[in-house]
């Protein structure tokens, strides 16, 4: 039986996070060979051992916001015969991330300039950097799709009250980014057009990732679905926009957050 991905080899950065860890998981179930990457730690571990002796399946550490590594990452991956057809720009860095678990969260007002420059750094000149990659390695030798990560706060403003008493909050830096991400999008598409290459952008909803009843409520409000996604359910659409299904949409956003943007 035919499977939605089969006969594509897919790289992801950013692979063990709530999100990267389910898009690898189900492209491997739905046929497709994938170059799954990561900072080293737990969760790269984590997800090493999820998919431990699957043939189909290689991890590989790397930073994105580091240049050399992007460079030599790319090199690695095609020497070994694992030439990717889709690029998933995942990776990412949040508040939350940044501050660490404990850590006050800053008011705008006392946001520091080092934070927001790593955030822009990982973010958005990461995605930049994998994807003039795929410029030198890649695009016009085959056809093949790139596919960067927004999120619901890319193209709409945050509601702050939604994060009064939560531990963690809007991090201005991650919105602005993710903006950015699309605006890359755009530019891509239409610069690769000519070179059997396709460009679009996610738009991942509010996410579950064990946020408290409270914070569930609230982000439900603003929903028309009334609740947080699954993750699987971001993993729906970004299996169709990595498949050959889509190969006719390009410089597209497709937003995946129940309703929210729509409101």
């Amino acid at each position: 039986m035919t499977k939605q991905l089969d006969g594509r080899t897919v790289f992801i950065t950013g692979s063990g996070g709530v999100l990267g860890s389910t898009y690898v998981r189900r492209m491997l179930e739905q046929g497709a060979r994938v170059v799954s990457t990561d900072l080293p730690g737990a969760r790269a571990d984590a997800l090493k051992a999820a998919h431990d002796g699957n043939e189909n399946f290689r991890f590989y550490d790397m930073d994105v916001s580091d240049e050399a590594q992007v460079t030599e990452i790319f090199k690695r991956v095609m020497a070994d015969g694992w030439n990717p057809n889709v690029v998933l720009n995942n990776a990412a860095i949040t508040g939350e991330m940044l501050m660490g678990a404990g850590k006050s969260f800053p008011d705008f007002a006392d946001t520091s300039v080092e934070d927001w420059n790593k955030t822009m750094h990982v973010n958005l000149t990461g995605a930049f950097m994998v994807a003039r990659q795929m410029d030198r390695d890649i695009v016009g030798n085959y056809p093949c799709t790139l596919v960067n990560v927004a999120s619901m706060y890319a193209l709409n403003g945050a509601h702050h009250p939604i994060y009064d008493g939560m531990p963690f909050k809007n991090f201005s830096a991650y919105g602005v980014t993710k903006a950015g991400i699309h605006g890359l999008t755009v530019w891509l598409a239409g610069y690769w057009a000519k070179r059997q290459a396709t460009v679009n952008t996610i738009a991942p909803g509010a996410v579950f990732n064990n946020h408290s009843e409270e914070f569930q409520k609230r982000v439900g409000e603003l929903i028309m679905a009334g609740r947080m996604c699954e993750p699987d359910e971001i993993a729906d659409a970004m299996l169709f926009l990595a498949s050959p299904q889509a190969g006719y949409m390009t410089g597209q956003m497709v937003n995946v957050d129940g309703g929210f943007s729509a409101w």
